[in-house]
């Protein structure tokens, strides 16, 4: 079992001082459509953004988003890194200035992330995928996220001497490839120490159209140099390894920059009056499956961490000169596993918007109507705060007397251009879209609908079922064997997917 080294989430963890929520599924597996479904509260078919190439406010309606309803509450709304996805689908601008009261923050050096700036073995400078680096270097000499990491603690020390309430957005480029990060983080991973995924072959059972035959990857001069067969082709196992340890290393990296920012608020007072959330717009594929990258409806790829620390319910109100976060050497102290429980509900991403602002005491958005392209500030999904830990013992009490009313299920779904895997298939414009993969996941199961799709007018034709997938997930939690043509659990899989059309 690899184990990941990022003792400042450990310390959140197993110092209960957040809540993590999990299984906490998000609502498609790709950056663009992702983002704007949670920071917008909405999922995709209500953005009808399922690629890069189209802005919510004109493309479907004129949502309003999480930082704008803070800043028209009267909170100073701010953005550094990559928030929104940059580029059309927000406008060029990251939504500014409907989202944020300051213009967005972008490092000078992210415009370096796919240049030739990867020293191979032969000496020469590559785009790869593989890429850790002397900073020192580098152009600029830095990395996007220090950068990033630099402007969120200037902008905290400014929040603090103006005494305004803020809502400050941090967006980190890493783990996100190409895997370009400080190369000492290597060390903490030795090669000799990196497994295989446990299922790195492509299930027999699994549809054509469910695959992700990782184009993105196969783009990088390291991948392209091992001529690798498209689509099933598979990655020689010690490059899987570095893959493998590579994005260990970028993780660690990440998560000595959120111990950071996290010591910084302890410097500047401010851990006791200031809600901290954690999260991720996708997971990862590390060759389960035979996949890599994003682009699928498998929970690899769906499933992110989300975590919140709220001051006095998460954690007691701490004591002048104590310190919540202090700052752990990643290189000095060998992280354990995190406690694995087993949650019975399921949590959707697209829930961040409620409950961001019920814990800030603000008016919970209403929940959406069945079409809402006209109702600007709603919610598709629900307030989580009824899960939340209590101080005291318990869970936070809810409307029905304490008992939370527990969402049982989490949809998300995935667009292909055909039934077989194409170059275009990880990510293909809308007009190309021809199937929508639709899934809705259980504590017990994931049930998922291949099914035609027409995108000139984004209709799905729920009579047309390419494909189905059904996988039992406490007796398969790796979603390798497909019961979705089994006689035996034909009743569930009906059950299931009828509540997709819903």
């Amino acid at each position: 079992m690899d184990i990941f080294q990022v003792p400042q989430v450990d310390l959140s963890v197993t110092a209960e001082e957040c809540a993590p929520l999990s299984p906490l599924l998000l609502q498609q597996a790709v950056c663009a459509p992702s983002r704007v479904s949670f920071l917008t509260g909405r999922r995709p078919d209500t953005t009808r953004l399922y690629d890069f190439h189209s802005y919510w406010r004109v493309h479907a309606g004129n949502y309003s988003t999480l930082p704008q309803y803070f800043k028209e509450n009267g909170y100073v709304t701010m953005s550094v890194g990559k928030v929104f996805h940059p580029g059309v689908s927000s406008n060029h601008s990251d939504d500014y200035p409907h989202s944020w009261s300051l213009p967005p923050f972008h490092p000078s050096s992210e415009k370096y992330e796919n240049r030739k700036v990867c020293k191979g073995k032969d000496g020469q400078l590559h785009a790869n995928l593989l890429c850790p680096v002397d900073v020192a270097e580098m152009p600029e000499g830095t990395l996007p996220d220090i950068q990033s990491t630099e402007e969120a603690i200037r902008l905290l020390k400014m929040m603090k001497r103006n005494q305004s309430k803020f809502f400050l957005a941090i967006g980190y480029h890493k783990p996100h490839i190409p895997f370009r990060y400080p190369q000492e983080f290597l060390k903490l991973y030795p090669i000799e120490n990196i497994t295989l995924a446990p299922d790195p072959d492509v299930p027999k059972g699994l549809p054509s159209v469910a695959y992700n035959p990782w184009t993105d990857i196969r783009r990088r001069d390291d991948v392209q140099a091992l001529n690798i067969s498209f689509p099933y082709g598979p990655v020689p196992k010690d490059f899987q390894r570095q893959i493998r340890q590579n994005y260990f290393a970028s993780v660690s990296y990440l998560d000595m920059l959120v111990g950071k920012l996290l010591n910084a608020l302890d410097d500047m007072g401010l851990s006791n009056n200031t809600i901290v959330v954690f999260t991720a717009d996708h997971g990862w594929s590390l060759g389960e499956h035979g996949e890599w990258a994003k682009y699928s409806n498998f929970d690899i790829a769906t499933r992110v961490p989300l975590m919140f620390y709220v001051p006095g319910m998460t954690a007691p109100l701490s004591y002048p000169g104590d310190r919540l976060f202090p700052f752990i050497d990643l290189f000095a102290q060998v992280s354990k596993p995190l406690p694995q429980g087993k949650p019975k509900e399921m949590v959707e991403l697209v829930s961040l918007f409620p409950t961001l602002a019920e814990l800030a005491g603000l008016r919970v958005p209403p929940s959406c109507p069945k079409t809402s392209f006209h109702v600007s500030l709603c919610a598709e999904g629900q307030s989580l705060v009824q899960y939340f830990p209590s101080v005291k013992g318990g869970h936070e009490s809810s409307d029905d007397g304490g008992k939370p009313d527990r969402p049982p299920i989490a949809f998300s779904q995935y667009p292909r251009p055909s039934d077989s895997p194409q170059l275009n298939s990880d990510l293909p414009l809308l007009k190309d879209i021809r199937v929508m993969g639709y899934s809705v996941r259980t504590s017990s199961y994931r049930c998922t609908h291949w099914l035609g799709f027409n995108p000139s007018n984004f209709s799905v034709d729920w009579n047309d079922i390419h494909a189905g997938e059904l996988y039992l997930v406490e007796s398969d939690p790796n979603q390798d064997h497909n019961m979705y043509q089994s006689e035996t659990h034909s009743h569930l899989t009906k059950k299931l997917c009828r509540i997709l059309e819903h």
